[in-house]
């Protein structure tokens, strides 16, 4: 049944070319991913997948699932892109290959029992539908989830930062600058907090950072603002540090509105990621069959400082997010125009394919091999 995947997916390669290149010519930025979103879901609907538009009420998110029962194999895509920049870092490969593997997934699912999911997740950039489905309960039914990502060069999937967006805002009053002769201004009090910030993370513990800046605060020297807002992204190795840096923020900001008198409040401006947990069962499967499709060269675990929405989904169900190299020029740098320009290129199609090739495959061994995805799932459950 391997092979038979395998002579799908020769004969669905223009297609797949056809997708990337679609969204790479038409980027649309996150949660307006309408283009892409008619397009993928055309593609399930001719292959008879059964489509729930606009999941969870998400204009651009869906659900697409073919066969019945357990064990339910998701695979995700990605088609959101920079805002005026494009697909910089290759979104328009990840929906690619997770099609690709779906389809090819689903032409042998009636012999082997089990579903194949395909979840429609826009918003990468800016807080993640992910976030929303695993919020609202999506994987609670789902035994496994895949995907692959585009890169310079092929890794394991290995661990991600979590990160915990807050937006503070202090609030005073107007005051013509030139009058002002005491008290604190809402920007003094945004401007102190960045400073103290910047002392008190020096007793972070190791990897853990805040980045931060100002979106409002006034558009004039002659006015003192009434209001300033700065956001942070809190980044750190478990969510258990950024929670706990969190509440040293609150704490900061509670002092500074008292000291100067300014009201002040703390919000999450986007939903947080979780770090990434890599399930070793099911990196170890992938490997072996992404080496079994023609790409030998596989690095160690890549780590990112960045935060990924799948980091969430992998402290519910037993996830990977490996990397796949699409250039063969070095001098070109992962999210630059030039590696945009690749994802389209004949060598990114061919490797897309055969990652691809290692996705389908990884689900078909979850699937027909019973024991595999309990060992992912024990893992799972001594990991977190």
């Amino acid at each position: 049944m391997k092979q038979e995947m395998i002579t799908y997916l020769s004969t669905i390669k223009n297609d797949i070319f056809n997708l990337s290149k679609y969204l790479y010519e038409n980027p649309e930025s996150s949660f307006n991913e309408h283009k892409a979103y008619n397009y993928i879901v055309e593609i399930l609907k001719k292959n008879h997948f059964s489509v729930t538009d606009h999941y969870l009420k998400i204009p651009t998110a869906f659900m697409a699932q073919y066969g019945k029962g357990h064990p339910k194999i998701c695979f995700f895509c990605e088609y959101d892109a920079l805002e005026n920049s494009g697909h910089l870092v290759g979104h328009n490969l990840i929906s690619a290959a997770s099609i690709a593997a779906g389809l090819a997934l689903s032409k042998v699912i009636n012999k082997t029992g089990g579903s194949v999911i395909i979840l429609g997740c826009p918003g990468e950039f800016i807080g993640s539908a992910k976030i929303t489905m695993a919020k609202q309960g999506t994987f609670n039914d789902i035994d496994a989830a895949l995907m692959i990502h585009p890169d310079i060069y092929t890794a394991e999937s290995g661990t991600s930062n979590a990160v915990l967006p807050l937006k503070i805002t202090y609030t005073g009053k107007d005051e013509l600058s030139y009058r002002k002769v005491s008290g604190y201004s809402s920007l003094d009090a945004c401007i102190f907090t960045f400073n103290a910030l910047t002392l008190l993370s020096k007793g972070f513990e190791e990897g853990c950072s805040i980045d931060g800046v100002i979106v409002q605060g006034g558009s004039s020297p002659h006015m003192m603002p009434s209001k300033t807002e700065s956001k942070f992204y809190i980044r750190t190795p478990k969510m258990a540090q950024a929670e706990c840096i969190e509440r040293t923020i609150k704490e900061l900001v509670k002092t500074t509105s008292s000291l100067m008198d300014i009201s002040s409040d703390v919000c999450l401006y986007e939903m947080p990621y979780d770090e990434l947990i890599t399930n070793r069962t099911l990196s170890r499967l992938f490997s072996h069959n992404l080496k079994e499709s023609g790409i030998i060269d596989v690095d160690k675990p890549k780590d990112t400082a960045s935060g990924l929405s799948i980091g969430t989904i992998s402290h519910i169900i037993p996830c990977i997010h490996p990397y796949i190299n699409i250039v063969d020029d070095s001098n070109i740098k992962y999210s630059s125009n030039e590696f945009a320009a690749a994802t389209i290129s004949d060598l990114a199609q061919d490797r897309i394919m055969k990652a691809a090739q290692a996705l389908a495959q990884t689900g078909f061994d979850l699937i027909t091999n019973e024991n595999l995805l309990k060992e992912a799932r024990l893992e799972l459950c001594k990991d977190v």
